[in-house]
């Protein structure tokens, strides 16, 4: 299986509003791909949250816990997994609906240790860090974290984001794991897969605080209407942005169609 190849010291660009969004999370893990306000039903663009391949489970009681992810492969458990380990983007937007993952690997902190701005809302200092940057990913710390399931974003399926090829197939034996493809699709579809996969291991999605978020992400999509159509009117041709990524010696620039958030936001913002 070919893993991604992430830039060790500047990740895929993520775009700053983003960040912004119910302490980051969803939208981090959506638009970085470590990928907010959490959207759990239609969005504004009118694309269904969900395709309908999520999860057969008992998330409170016995019975087997399944989800098919976007690999078309279905993760199976004799139980709801508990020990989760994901991509930090990942645990991050499975933190705003109400999952705490027990490990992240992927940049978590900054050189001053600060969180990294795509941990969103995760209290970096209570999770075990397998890695900060690509490729690494302690396979020794991860196996005695007894994971019960591993979670990442994907580019390019099979391959799960800033998993080392040369360690992926180890990393993968240990336990089930779920891939959640974020090119290729709404920002409201991507964010939906997430909501399908926290309620597979038990989040309450009516819960006040996902709720709250939903109605943020409502609010700032119809702000940055607002402004797109406000810049038009001023004869301006509309809002034109360019979306960065800065290491030490490379500067990266993002393809909006690369990237669902960054496509989203360009079909909201012509819409308006």
């Amino acid at each position: 299986m070919r893993a991604p190849r992430p830039a060790a010291s500047a990740p895929a660009p993520a775009p700053a509003p983003a960040r912004a969004l119910s302490r980051r999370g969803v939208l981090t893990a959506v638009g970085a791909l470590g990928l907010g306000g959490l959207l759990t039903a239609c969005g504004s663009d009118g694309d269904s949250a969900s395709d309908g391949g999520g999860a057969t489970n008992s998330p409170t009681g016995g019975g087997t816990w399944r989800f098919k992810d976007d690999r078309g492969t279905t993760a199976e458990a004799d139980r709801t997994p508990k020990r989760l380990v994901a991509f930090v983007g990942a645990a991050a937007a499975l933190h705003d609906l109400g999952i705490e993952c027990a490990g992240v690997f992927g940049p978590t902190k900054l050189q001053n240790g600060k969180p990294d701005p795509r941990a969103g809302g995760i209290d970096v200092d209570k999770v075990t860090i397998l890695g900060n940057t690509y490729p690494q990913f302690n396979v020794e710390r991860y196996a005695g974290l007894r994971p019960d399931l591993l979670i990442a974003q994907m580019t390019d399926p099979p391959a799960l984001w800033y998993v080392p090829e040369e360690s992926a197939e180890k990393v993968e034996s240990l336990a089930p794991s779920v891939g959640i493809l974020t090119t290729k699709s709404s920002l409201t579809h991507v964010i939906g897969r997430f909501a399908d996969l926290a309620k597979s291991l038990g989040a309450d999605l009516t819960a006040d605080p996902v709720t709250s978020a939903e109605e943020r992400f409502k609010s700032a999509s119809a702000t940055l209407r607002r402004a797109a159509g406000a810049a038009r009117a001023k004869g301006r041709g509309g809002l034109k942005v360019m979306v960065v990524s800065a290491s030490a010696d490379v500067l990266y620039v993002a393809a909006p169609d690369a990237f669902t958030d960054l496509a989203t936001t360009s079909r909201s913002a012509s819409s308006s």
